[in-house]
């Protein structure tokens, strides 16, 4: 690592990755505490520039990049890395796209269409009906993974792609470090979204996102977990929506009932009554859902994350 890369603060778009691995050449060193700007592409990596693209115009192995890997120079495995989301500037112009195969539908749908949406005055508009509000999200972030490599249009336990709409801006992520210096990276990023993100895309778009760095040490976790002025949430990304369910679940329990005084039974009659299984996206090759905790709860009991 070297050079003028390391002197700005604004990483580029041109400098992405399309797998998060251990193995990938970070393009920025910062230390921890470190605010930056990331520059992204959309997820198709800006291909899509006018409703008459077609399926066979769009190099289908550049989907989904993340701009980095950003080098946190006090990581090291084991450690917790802190994501504070400051800001999501996006261009003013998204896309969409359907097509055979792609989303829930995809089985329904006999032909690709894309579709550019203008970005105006705080809406998606759509066509001369429908205006969408937006609500800016991150759909791709993380850190590389413990082993092999893992496509930036997978999820897991590194992160990746969650297309979860509470990655947005004032949240907080916290990912396990499972490489040195973490190799964080974010892209995929949306207009608007809804839960699920059925059709396989939300309103794709580029834009930039300024983050803040921060290493917590003496501490492990084995998913993400992210915190916002609502409460807290438990992600977790697995082969069945079930799975995905039932472990975001039992990970929430896991890390929070030790800071209560409540029995397991009385725990789980409280998340019963106050928590919520929430689903972020159901098209990724796996599907990911979070457990979400009230602030309401947390606040009763003083809990942190971070005891």
């Amino acid at each position: 690592m070297g050079g003028d890369l390391f002197l700005s603060t604004l990483l580029e778009c041109k400098h992405s990755f399309y797998a998060f691995s251990k193995e990938n050449k970070p393009f920025m060193e910062v230390s921890s505490g470190s605010r930056i700007t990331i520059e992204t592409f959309d997820c198709f990596q800006n291909q899509i520039r006018s409703n008459d693209t077609s399926v066979t115009s769009i190099d289908w192995n550049k989907i989904n990049p993340a701009t980095g890997p950003v080098y946190v120079k006090e990581a090291k495995v084991g450690d917790v890395l802190k994501v504070k989301i400051e800001n999501i500037e996006l261009d003013d112009l998204g896309v969409m796209a359907v097509g055979p195969d792609l989303g829930v539908m995809g089985h329904r749908i006999e032909k690709f269409e894309a579709r550019v949406i203008p970005i105006k005055e705080g809406k998606a508009i759509f066509n001369e009906t429908l205006q969408i509000p937006l609500n800016p999200m991150i759909g791709v972030i993380g850190v590389a993974p413990a082993g092999e490599e893992v496509s930036c249009g997978t999820p897991g336990s590194h992160g990746g792609n969650m297309d979860t709409t509470l990655i947005t801006t004032g949240a907080t992520l916290y990912f396990p470090v499972f490489a040195d210096g973490a190799l964080f990276g974010l892209g995929d990023l949306h207009a608007a979204m809804g839960d699920g993100e059925i059709g396989v895309s939300g309103i794709e778009i580029p834009g930039k996102v300024t983050v803040t760095l921060e290493v917590i040490k003496g501490h492990t976790i084995h998913h993400p977990v992210l915190e916002n002025e609502d409460g807290m949430a438990f992600i977790v990304s697995a082969k069945t929506l079930d799975e995905a369910v039932k472990t975001s679940v039992e990970v929430a329990i896991d890390t929070l009932l030790p800071q209560t005084d409540l029995t397991l039974n009385h725990f789980t009659m409280a998340m019963s009554a106050m928590g919520q299984t929430q689903i972020s996206q159901v098209v990724d090759p796996l599907l990911t859902a979070r457990f979400f905790v009230p602030k309401s709860f947390l606040d009763a009991y003083q809990i942190t994350l971070f005891q």
